[in-house]
């Protein structure tokens, strides 16, 4: 058979060679048919109507002529004059019959297809362009795809429109801006038998953080019905994370679960080929529980990272990939629907560090998923319709409901984009990602309460979470090349407390995390007291008693609940940063602020000086929370053991005696957590003047310290750090208490221990930076805003001193 004149093909006879022939989206199906372990997740058969069949049709009735001299200097400045010179094509398009030979083809090929599956076969029908889904070229949603297509007359016209798709206003402009011939462009036509996702689940894989660049993990994302509720923006997803290194290394877990609303799903919209999807509810009992287990979970992180490893091959490079699957609700079985490489995150420089930070405050007035890492400001424009798209200005920021492929001449004149609902993997976030420009999405009500006109700043250099400033917020933007920095020996680490950061600090070239405050996720993740987790029996309080409930309901006991959340939040960081090093302090609440959690009022007494009350190690060893702090241990051994995130390592607080450690040390052991066993080292906060005065003999029992600078100047020169009549008294760099830090590193080096600083004053003072490089210090943890200054700090300081000392281990 002449291939090159073939008029079908089927996906197990094409490859990425043949991308002239069936297109981007249709050679990657081929590949992926052909490639993928027999013994894993498919992908449906199907067949490729070919770009030679389209050529054929474009032949008919005199169409090449009449839409090449249509596309012939349209120009995009007028857009109601671009969007109605979109519509003759198409309506051209729409009225030229299929060459009866063309035709013909198709028709056996879906009789064969049918014969193949054992049943007339449903069907989705998938545009697929000869300039799509490459790497560096997306073409994101500009052409029609149809589903639920049954029968041979249906399959016909779906097929034209998908032909009539080549011509959409977002394709057109696409082509325009990517500087690409629009008659040097042909289209190809993809039939799928048809997953029945509208009664099981669908979604879309990342191997690599969309958001950040990260390639540590594989991002699922899920929905009820098909794909296009996640694509569209209108359900919330749940989210699964898997770490592929310990994944590789026979570490089969979800390290992280995020479960979304899940409010709608779609559904085939009828008869009717151009019917949209139908939006329907989703039972409540539905909602509250993940579209998939983990054995599913693992199953599709297999085969992604199968296709990854595939395409990384064939391109000669690492490949990140963009994975659409579905679950068919009759049989239960998982399939590859598409997979293309990802076009944004993996062919930005990663040697060079773009930061953007505010330089002022404003109101919060919504906020959602945060995608990019950029600020941008400008004036907010509501936009309900494509019909308003001629109204927007260049620099403007849209608020809309939730965005589609025909929106994209407006996005493309955005300075931001903020949309009540979607997820990381919608419409909006896509584009964005490919515009450069930050989106918040999933807002809820940015529709609601961000009037027309409005000037604000939206800010997603936070993490996951972005959000919508009343006001012109002043910004800063600065741009590191990381390839050029001078690394100084002295470690520089950082300081992280909230997970969500995890990937956009993992991408710093820090030695690791120097404190991970695990405070952070027991408010947040958790919210509840664990002693009142653990005995809701005693909370007092009826309305916090059925708050627990709720919170519990799907674990086992108030306890699993709490391992969980610990453990996933600690694991977030830990996989962001591995094999680095994370150094995770376990809890460190004074009784004031465990009285503020969910119940903890029950479980607190009132002290007149929580600072040096019932905290740190005395409080693990003591009746009134040995128990909690046995689900802190729980916590940290799945992390290492269950996860295989071994690169963790453990650090007490407020540690007063030699007493107090030894007992930390033993509950611990009984608890799982044995110091050296599976290469666990503990380490120690050294802020209390025992701490440095017993330092030979702490130095005995653990592999390391960090300097808290905050405790330590409080203790040595007696203030309390929250006196706002004693600020001026409160001063890191007093000459008792630099002695009492010269005095700590000079006695972890004497006892062949690694000592660094995890405290504020480093990054606030760089004359105390020099002198702790002077007096030697391992290393210096800093939070993110100031890590490249410490880079540089750090790096002079060393240029000074005639041999810089060698650590301890």
């Amino acid at each position: 058979m002449n291939r090159q004149a073939a008029l079908t093909l089927s996906f197990d006879s094409m490859s990425l060679d043949d991308l002239a022939l069936v297109g981007g989206k249709n050679a990657s199906l081929g590949e992926l048919t052909r490639s993928l372990p027999k013994d894993g997740i498919g992908v449906p058969p199907g067949f490729a109507v070919t770009t030679e069949a389209f050529r054929l049709f474009l032949d008919q009735d005199g169409l090449r002529e009449k839409v090449t001299g249509l596309l012939e200097g349209l120009d995009k400045s007028d857009m109601r004059a671009f969007q109605a010179t979109g519509q003759k094509i198409r309506d051209a398009v729409l009225a030229t019959n299929i060459p009866e030979g063309v035709a013909d083809a198709i028709r056996k090929a879906y009789r064969d297809l049918s014969e193949k599956v054992g049943r007339p076969v449903s069907v989705a029908v998938r545009s697929s362009a000869t300039a799509e889904d490459l790497p560096g070229l997306s073409f994101a949603g500009q052409h029609d795809s149809y589903l639920f297509i049954e029968g041979e007359e249906a399959l016909l016209d779906a097929t034209r429109r998908c032909f009539a798709s080549l011509y959409n206003d977002r394709a057109i402009s696409y082509r325009i801006d990517q500087k690409v011939d629009h008659m040097a462009v042909a289209i190809s036509v993809g039939v799928q038998m048809m997953v029945h996702s509208d009664t099981a689940s669908a979604g879309v894989i990342f191997t690599l953080d969309p958001e950040t660049g990260s390639r540590q993990s594989v991002l699922i994302s899920a929905v009820y019905g098909t794909g296009e509720g996640i694509v569209q923006g209108i359900v919330e997803p749940d989210e699964y994370y898997v770490h592929k290194a310990t994944f590789n290394a026979g570490y089969r877990t979800v390290y992280r679960h995020k479960r979304g609303a899940k409010l709608t799903k779609l559904i085939g919209g009828g008869d009717d080929p151009a019917a949209a999807p139908k939006e329907i509810p989703v039972p409540t009992e539905d909602q509250s529980h993940y579209c998939l287990s983990d054995d599913e979970i693992m199953s599709l992180a297999d085969a992604a990272l199968a296709i990854e490893s595939h395409y990384s091959s064939h391109y000669g490079h690492e490949t990140p990939m963009d994975i659409e699957w579905g679950k068919d609700g009759v049989t239960g079985t998982l399939y590859i629907l598409q997979a293309r490489p990802e076009t944004v995150e993996s062919l930005v420089n990663p040697n060079e560090v773009t930061r953007f930070t505010l330089k002022g405050t404003g109101p919060v007035i919504t906020s959602g998923r945060a995608v990019g890492k950029k600020i941008a400001s400008g004036t907010a424009r509501r936009v309900l319709s494509k019909d308003e798209i001629g109204d927007f200005q260049t620099g403007d920021i849209l608020i809309a409901k939730t965005t589609s492929p025909d929106w994209e001449p407006i996005m493309k004149r955005a300075a931001a984009i903020v949309t009540d609902h979607g997820g990381r993997t919608c419409h909006s976030a896509i584009v964005s990602r490919e515009l450069g420009i930050p989106a918040v999405v999933g807002t809820g009500n940015a529709m609601a309460v961000i009037k027309d006109g409005m000037e604000v700043t939206v800010n997603c250099a936070h993490g996951e979470t972005g959000e919508v400033l009343d006001g012109l917020v002043p910004f800063s933007v600065q741009k590191t090349d990381i390839g050029k920095l001078k690394r100084p020996q002295t470690e520089i680490m950082v300081n992280i407390a909230d997970p969500e950061q995890g990937f956009q600090m993992g991408m710093l070239p820090s030695d690791g995390v120097g404190l991970a405050r695990i405070e952070f996720i027991i408010t947040h993740a958790v919210g509840v007291h664990p002693m009142a987790l653990l005995h809701p029996d005693k909370v007092t309080d009826v309305d916090a008693r059925k708050n627990i409930e709720a919170l519990t309901r799907d674990f086992p006991d108030g306890g699993a609940f709490f391992v969980n959340a610990l453990a996933e939040g600690v694991a977030a960081i830990a996989a962001s940063f591995h094999p680095r090093q994370v150094i995770v302090r376990m809890s460190d609440f004074k009784t004031n602020e465990y009285a503020a959690l969910l119940g903890g009022a029950d479980f607190e007494r009132a002290e007149d000086n929580p600072m040096i009350g019932f905290r740190g190690a005395a409080r693990y060893i003591h009746p009134d929370y040995a128990e909690a702090f046995a689900l802190e241990c729980a916590a940290i051994k799945r992390v290492r053991e269950d996860m295989g995130l071994t690169n963790v390592k453990v650090m007490i607080p407020f540690c007063r005696s030699i007493h107090e450690a030894e007992s930390v040390l033993r509950a611990m052991e009984s608890r799982g957590l044995k110091r050296g066993e599976n290469g666990l080292q503990v380490y120690i906060m050294c802020e209390i003047p025992s701490n440095v005065l017993s330092i030979d003999e702490f130095a005995k029992r653990f592999d390391g310290f960090s300097i808290g600078s905050n405790d330590l100047t409080q203790l040595v020169l007696g203030v309390d750090r929250d006196s706002a009549k004693l600020a001026d008294t409160f001063n890191e760099r007093d000459p008792a208490v630099k002695k009492a830090i010269s005095m700590a590193i000079e006695g972890a080096h004497r006892g062949g221990r690694h000592i660094g600083i995890c405290g504020q004053a480093p990054s606030d003072y760089p004359d105390f930076t020099r002198f702790l490089v002077e007096a030697g210090i391992d290393s210096i943890s800093v939070t993110s805003d100031s890590f490249f200054e410490m880079f540089d700090i750090a790096a002079r300081a060393e240029a000074d001193l005639p041999v810089k000392k060698v650590v301890g281990d």
